[in-house]
């Protein structure tokens, strides 16, 4: 087995710092090099060397069920979705964009979850604002039971209410359809079902006392609008002048005079007592990720990192900011910086912001992720009117492409998935739309210019970024098929999903945890797999895995990285 490896070695003194470095020019590096053609015979240590053989597992999401190669390499859990992409189609077939989907009434039953595992979910999300604990707990576990039977890697997002003014549970029905000119009431009264026609319940303590007359109420990001038009009390009586669908437990704002009214959401916590609750939940279930609703400031980030940190020392959980108010737009880097990912939440956003900044809102935090190498989510909206249709209209298609061009890591389906009436047929939609559009930019050769800043915060981290960034560049220039990292951390695979590389990134890692997590980010397709600091003898063992899985055959042409031993090198499948 052939290969040409870069390997790069710790300098004598790795404490020095960055800034004071006189080697941070791009074109010099402050390592030493070797460049060596090697094989694997040229490398076989003596036999009193060789170290007791170590079996390849690459086991199902949560580390059950897994198999020896050596024992069965026929019953390993690979994915079965990309595993077949793969035989299918070649490398250059599978999709980079990865999906999530919001798990609700019309999706929460174990068969419907498989088959959005299967349409192509890479996360499952639930939205703390509806159902209860019992009922999160069942759509959790049959995630988890779903990836160990099936060797899927779907992850857990917990989506947190907030503490921003919203609805009521609408007495308990599903939703409630309003016409132009009708008369609601907003109460803050504790009212119990069944409520009086058209009224609807506010969380929000000071509502009646804040509002005036002449107000312009928006419900969930400008679905519905109310004037209005009388104070009675703790009661608000409102005009429909843009009628639609209210639902459950739906964001109020309110705008005056052309303007937000926001200072009484300023003073709102981010956290509410409630969404503790929910986040204690979410740690003793296990999720991957946890998002916070109307984040303002990087502190919340980092005070809530820190509360997960001491309570789940055993593994980790993500955090990711909803960039979904005037407050997160004014912190937005330092926010981002302060996350592990960000969600663009267009609907709510759209309340705060006049509607024609919402694309460049967009395209400005995706952006910035990328730089900051933090994976970011569009969601809202996206094919909205498939919650009652099976077709999505030509706009939808249209935001959607923008959103793939604009290389977003992830798109997210909310009330298409949670309560439409189908929800398989807009995943298919995201699925290839995604498909479609990134092909298009492969066969266009639309190599991006857009510059990424360093990231590094220590010497080491900078060698791994170079290294990611020479691997990106190569993969391009070569037209390798695949580029394989070996990743205890899943900072490597991350900065190399950064570089956006034409060709898929097979990412190798020994955690279950990190697999599922590594599975929101461009391009990534996470394997579990035990591996040793020997990268030849990973590069044999894995490649005899996937071959006899039929995703890789002889000639094929990969990169292979590792973060433990920050090496390169370019090599043909035998």
């Amino acid at each position: 087995m052939a290969s040409q490896s870069l390997h790069f070695l710790t300098p004598v003194n790795p404490s020095r710092s960055l800034s004071s470095s006189p080697f941070l020019r791009p074109s010099l590096l402050p390592v030493r090099l070797r460049l060596f053609r090697s094989s694997a015979a040229a490398h076989t240590p003596p036999p009193d060397l060789n170290p007791s053989p170590v079996p390849v597992i690459l086991s199902s999401t949560n580390g059950i069920g897994g198999v020896s190669i050596a024992a069965a390499a026929s019953a390993i859990d690979v994915d079965a979705v990309t595993e077949a992409e793969l035989k299918e189609n070649g490398f250059r077939s599978t999709r980079r964009t990865k999906l999530v989907c919001t798990i609700g009434p019309a999706t929460c039953e174990a068969e419907q979850i498989e088959a959005l595992a299967v349409g192509g979910m890479n996360v499952a999300r639930v939205n703390m604002c509806h159902g209860t604990h019992d009922w999160h707990r069942r759509v959790i576990r049959q995630v988890r039971r779903l990836n160990e039977e099936k060797g899927f890697a779907v992850a857990v997002m917990m989506d947190t209410e907030g503490s921003e003014i919203h609805m009521g549970d609408l007495g308990g029905f599903a939703s409630a359809k309003t016409e132009d000119g009708e008369v609601w009431t907003f109460s803050v009264r504790a009212l119990k079902a069944p409520l009086p026609e058209r009224t609807i319940n506010v969380n929000y303590d000071g509502f009646a006392e804040d509002v005036r007359v002449g107000d312009e109420l928006l419900v969930d990001g400008g679905m519905v609008r109310f004037e209005v038009i009388e104070k009675l009390g703790p009661d608000v009586r409102c005009r429909c002048t843009d009628p639609g669908l209210l639902l459950p437990r739906a964001n109020i704002t309110f705008w005056r005079d052309g303007s937000l009214v926001r200072e009484r959401n300023a003073m709102l916590p981010t956290i509410s007592s409630k969404d503790w609750l929910d986040i204690d939940f979410g740690i003793a279930e296990g999720v991957d990720f946890i998002a916070v609703s109307f984040v303002k400031s990087a502190e919340v980030i980092n005070h809530l990192k820190s509360y997960i940190a001491a309570r789940c020392r055993d593994r980790e959980i993500s955090v990711v900011a909803k960039i979904e108010s005037i407050d997160s737009l004014k912190n937005l880097e330092e926010i981002v910086l302060a996350s592990d990912g960000a969600m663009v939440a267009r609907g709510d956003l759209g309340a705060q912001i006049p509607l024609e900044q919402v694309p460049s809102v967009q395209h400005t935090v995706v952006k910035i992720c990328r730089q900051l190498n933090r994976p970011v989510i569009v969601a809202s909206q996206l094919l909205e009117s498939m919650i009652e249709y099976p077709t999505p209209t030509r706009a939808e298609v249209a935001d959607v492409s923008e959103a793939v061009r604009q290389r977003a890591d992830a798109l997210m389906l909310s009330g298409e998935s949670a309560m439409g009436q189908f929800p398989d047929k807009a995943l298919t939609v995201l699925r290839s739309v995604s498909l479609r559009i990134e092909r298009w930019w492969r066969e266009e050769k639309r190599y991006e210019a857009m510059e990424l800043p360093d990231v590094a915060s220590s010497f080491s981290d900078k060698i791994s970024e170079e290294i990611c960034n020479s691997a990106a560049k190569m993969a391009n220039n070569l037209g390798v098929d695949a580029v394989f990292v070996y990743t205890k951390t899943g900072q490597m695979a991350s900065l190399l999903s950064r570089c956006r590389p034409d060709c898929p990134i097979f990412a190798f890692t020994t955690s279950t945890s990190l697999r599922r997590r590594l599975n929101l980010q461009w391009g990534l397709i996470p394997f579990r797999l035990s591996f040793s600091d020997d990268m030849e003898t990973n590069l044999n063992k894995t490649f005899s895995l996937l071959k006899q899985r039929g995703m890789i055959q002889s000639g094929d042409l990969v990169i292979a990285l590792s973060d433990m031993l920050q090496s390169i090198q370019v090599i043909n499948v035998p």
